[in-house]
């Protein structure tokens, strides 16, 4: 992790007069298994390391990168963003972070499992064998296993900048999932499962396989509904996903592109009153949890939008002195490309009602267990929203007869004005942002169509 520092602090100390210059440091260390039929279909293990230099002068921003530690590739790296500066047009808002930028108390954050560093790959192979083991083992109905996997990142970063900006991040990540197959006759079904933690400790298989059979099996005998409007019941792991895409909407990127609905709308009442969405890197729950955004500033709890109230947005150095707001902490990136922005460990304020309790007071409603097309049926612009889904209809709050092939439909601002109910049922997965059980009261399902009534012909 010093190196990664040391490298970053040596360059950035390279600074000309009249330049400022910004390095950004990585290195990934991960394992990929895949295994199907109780064989290894697919085994990665990689390490990735490179650095991006930036250099603006007077406005003019260059950048480069390498794909490489080594000094000498460094130092070309360097070059050419002094080179490419020269042909770049000036933008008064360009610029490394400040000092006075950067300030604030950067939380303290435990991230980093020693030990998962030192976990043999056989016994990961082993893990990914035992998921898709203890999945065929979990019921009669299921058979086979479409996938099952096991992946894990000793990820660590370091910036510094010739504004005496620097810091270092390092941080673990691991899971286990799979993919169920469940069958009755001609009927397949499919369910996912998983387990995720920072060190391999923490993984659970029989949690993963428990979890797919359930929700392969529960689909069994699926049929499609008739099209109607009715309250909708959205999975962990679905409100997880609609999340992450209302995240791509809530960048100080898109605003100043206009590439979003919320924009304008800062301080209009855009979702339901109680509903408070954050976007807190500072929690250790959160996979996207780390103490400094990528351009070395404190991470902060940010709060967009409170009580149904749009408060703000994402935004790093760029963005928010563009925005005339300044940066809070929210820069992203990797050693191949400048600094963007977006969200790390976004999160609904949970309610205080089970999953059980928020499908009770649902009452009739559909429960989607997962969609399909997510990102092609959303527009971050307009706010459509129109997904493919599948799950089960609730009867007074309990599961019912399965559905497939319906797609269910409104718009992002809507759902947010619509949501009724929060669960209390968080759940972080490797990503930026968490899940939670959510009623909306209200959306199209598309299912089938009415059966056409014979018209009477005379003639």
């Amino acid at each position: 992790m010093a190196d990664l520092l040391g490298l970053a602090l040596d360059l950035a100390e390279r600074a000309q007069p009249g330049e400022e210059v910004e390095a950004y440091v990585s290195r990934v260390r991960e394992t990929d298994v895949k295994v199907f039929d109780r064989k290894v279909e697919s085994l990665m293990v990689a390490e990735r390391s490179g650095v991006g230099v930036r250099v603006i002068i007077e406005g003019r921003q260059g950048f480069a990168w390498a794909g490489s530690l080594d000094l000498d590739v460094v130092e070309t790296a360097l070059a050419d963003a002094r080179d490419n500066a020269e042909f770049a047009t000036p933008d008064d808002c360009q610029g490394v972070v400040t000092p006075e930028e950067a300030r604030g108390d950067a939380p303290a954050l435990d991230l980093w499992s020693e030990d998962l560093g030192q976990v043999a790959t056989e016994a990961k192979v082993a893990l990914a064998l035992e998921v898709e083991a203890a999945t065929l083992a979990a019921d009669p109905r299921l058979r086979g296993v479409e996938q099952a996997i096991y992946g894990d990142a000793l990820a660590e970063s370091a910036v510094a900048n010739s504004r005496g900006v620097s810091a270092a991040v390092q941080r673990t990540t691991c899971s286990c999932a799979v993919i169920a197959l469940a069958g009755v006759n001609e009927a397949t079904q499919t369910g996912y499962g998983f387990s995720a933690g920072r060190s391999f400790t923490d993984l659970d298989p029989e949690v993963a396989a428990r979890d797919a059979a359930l929700r392969s099996t529960r689909l069994l005998g699926a049929t499609q509904p008739a099209s109607r409007r009715l309250p909708v019941v959205l999975d962990p792991l679905v409100t997880r996903s609609v999340l992450a895409v209302l995240g791509g909407a809530l960048s100080g990127e898109a605003i100043l592109k206009g590439r979003s609905v919320l924009v304008g709308r800062e301080g209009e009442q855009v979702g339901a009153a109680g509903l408070t969405l954050c976007d807190d890197p500072t929690d250790a729950e959160a996979f996207g949890a780390s103490a400094h955004d990528a351009e070395g500033v404190a991470s902060r709890r940010n709060e967009l939008i409170v009580d149904g109230v749009l408060r703000g947005f994402l935004h790093n150095a760029y963005t928010g002195r563009r925005s005339g707001t300044g940066t809070n902490g929210a820069a992203i990136r990797g050693f191949a490309s400048t600094p963007g922005c977006g969200a790390r460990a976004l999160a609904l304020t949970p309610g205080t009602r089970s999953a059980e309790q928020v499908m009770a007071a649902a009452g009739d409603a559909l429960y989607v267990q997962s969609v399909s097309g997510l990102h092609s049926g959303t527009n971050p612009v307009s706010g459509d929203f129109s997904v493919g889904a599948e799950g089960l209809m609730l009867r007074g709050g309990a599961f019912a007869e399965p559905v497939r092939e319906v797609t269910i439909a409104s718009t992002l601002p809507r759902i947010l004005l619509d949501v009724v109910e929060i669960g209390s049922d968080v759940t972080w997965l490797p990503g930026g942002a968490a899940g939670v059980t959510l009623l909306i009261g209200e959306m199209s399902m598309s299912g089938a169509s009415p059966p056409v009534l014979a018209s009477h012909n005379p003639e």
